[in-house]
């Protein structure tokens, strides 16, 4: 419960921004296993939408426990936390008039959903980087696959801990035998086929 807290009305509104920016704000939502190319397709559609001259801001789920989130761990709680925290930050920047970018794992469908409620559903596209298993135990620089199949890691997504596929992403990127480049444009030109991006 918040006490002794007032709203502040701003004379600059969400609509001024977005006029000045040329584009509307929302936020696209990556979810998928670790090692499914989230961060690596986010990053590289990020460029393509800054080089078209859009205002961008990626929120990479990494860089964001390094920060703001560095007291979670990887508990059912601690994870929705963690999206709920990154949700009401990604409300804002669309209040800014960004396009924000969110590589998260976010396992769940409930914390999917939830994120969705925070931002608000018109501002909300979820995009389903779906990568076969074994394609992202291959992946995995890092050996964070190879450490929990091994048991020295407890609570890891598509291991020891479950991902929750989306039912009905709004985009849906199945990546075998997809080059990133080509998920990029797939993405864009979804995007421009639901008049979010004026290309």
């Amino acid at each position: 419960m918040t006490l002794n807290v007032i709203l502040h009305k701003h004379i600059i509104k969400r609509e001024d921004r977005e006029r000045l920016n040329g584009h509307r704000g929302f936020v696209l939502w990556f979810t998928g296993l670790s090692g499914s190319g989230k961060s690596t397709i986010a990053g590289m559609l990020e460029a393509e939408l800054h080089k078209k001259k859009f205002h961008t801001y990626l929120m990479d789920g990494d860089n964001i426990r390094h920060r703001l989130n560095t007291d979670l761990g990887f508990s059912d709680s601690d994870r929705n936390e963690n999206i709920r925290r990154t949700a009401e930050i990604a409300r804002l920047f669309v209040d800014a008039g960004f396009i924000t970018i969110i590589p998260f794992i976010s396992p769940f469908r409930n914390g999917r959903q939830y994120a969705k409620e925070i931002i608000g559903e018109e501002d909300f596209v979820e995009i389903f980087i779906d990568a076969p298993f074994y394609d992202c135990v291959e992946r995995d620089a890092k050996g964070w696959y190879k450490k929990a199949l091994n048991g020295k890691i407890d609570n890891y997504t598509g291991v020891d801990s479950p991902y929750e596929k989306p039912l009905s992403a709004d985009i849906h990127i199945k990546t075998l035998n997809v080059r990133f480049e080509e998920a990029v444009e797939k993405i864009i030109n979804s995007l421009k086929k639901n008049e979010l991006l004026n290309l």
